[in-house]
């Protein structure tokens, strides 16, 4: 064990599966504490509203939110409760420094101020979290979820299918030497992963059959994450 501590910070259920996955499963293979924070329950997520009403569809959420964390050995998951679609309406820095002072985290992950997607979601969460980070007087670092130029040469008629960048005019991409951490998963940690998305089966079911199981499973297979600098005083 190393005693260590990672917080994620995330806007809807499954964009720690997506983004960090990988990473969680480091830090629970060392025996490290594992907490996840998330934003909203993504009760808005549907196409079909009418058969998922945003009550019902919360909670259906947030159950497969807590069934996906369980696959990778994730079992304390911290919620918001804010409205799906209207985190910039809010100013949530204040909660989140609340959880960074409980927590003590060595590493906390989110969105870089992108939003990865684009998302207004996605980016007032890193907003916040980035103000939370800069506030307090905790000495960890706070990492960002990003893709590198590889990605997008392998991934971009996947993402341009599937309209990844819709809400993006200029999609994150950092060059290798400036990623502070790759997790590059072996097919047994690929496996996990894969189960903890599929968890989250309202969302990722279509997505998976639209694409392939195989294309689906190498898309997300390697996760990289840059540092964010503090501001000097």
């Amino acid at each position: 064990m190393t005693g260590r501590t990672l917080l994620g910070v995330w806007a809807h259920p499954d964009d720690e599966a997506y983004l960090s996955a990988g990473l969680m499963l480091e830090h629970v293979a060392r025996g490290d504490r594992v907490v996840v924070v998330t934003a909203t329950l993504g009760e808005h997520g549907t196409s079909e509203p009418q058969r998922w009403p945003p009550a019902r569809l919360a909670a259906r959420r947030r159950r497969e939110l807590r069934r996906s964390l369980a696959t990778l050995g994730v079992h304390e998951v911290r919620l918001l409760g804010l409205e799906d679609g209207t985190c910039e309406r809010h100013d949530a820095t204040d909660t989140i420094a609340q959880h960074i002072d409980d927590i003590r985290p060595d590493v906390v992950v989110t969105f870089g101020p992108d939003g990865m997607t684009g998302h207004p979601d996605h980016r007032a969460v890193s907003r916040w979290t980035t103000d939370a980070w800069t506030s307090t007087d905790w000495g960890g670092e706070l990492w960002y979820a990003t893709v590198t130029p590889g990605f997008h040469r392998r991934w971009q008629p996947v993402n341009d299918r599937i309209g990844l960048w819709a809400d993006q005019p200029r999609p994150p991409c950092t060059a290798r030497q400036d990623v502070r951490h790759r997790v590059a998963m072996t097919e047994e940690q690929l496996d996990v992963k894969v189960a903890a998305l599929s968890a989250h089966q309202s969302q990722t079911a279509p997505l998976s059959a639209l694409l392939g199981p195989e294309v689906y499973r190498r898309w997300w297979a390697t996760e990289w994450f840059r540092t964010a600098v503090r501001p000097r005083s």
